[in-house]
């Protein structure tokens, strides 16, 4: 498995992990309270961690082309939820 992770400075970092636990939820499994969360990518997991400036993503996956994909897609869906703010995302290797 190879894991990343990104750290995306933010005030709304709650709000933005229930909105992307709830999109997802509606088509694969999901666990979330206000601070933590679990998506279960057919393939892969992404865990997700809300502090008062901040929202970190950790996912493991499969293959370096899995891993290309769902950083887009983290990212595409956090970008449209998050269209009020201009933020940043450097994914490194590992864990946080």
């Amino acid at each position: 498995m190879i894991g990343c992770h990104a750290i995306v400075k933010t005030e709304q970092a709650s709000k933005y992990l229930q909105q992307l636990c709830k999109h997802f939820s509606h088509k694969i499994e999901v666990e979330y309270t206000p601070t933590a969360g679990l998506i279960k990518f057919p393939p892969a997991f992404c865990e997700l961690k809300a502090t008062p400036d901040s929202l970190t993503f950790y996912f493991e996956t499969e293959s370096t082309e899995n891993q290309k994909v769902y950083q887009d897609v983290l990212e595409s869906h956090l970008v449209r939820f998050a269209h009020k703010e201009t933020l940043s995302f450097v994914w490194k290797e590992g864990a946080v």
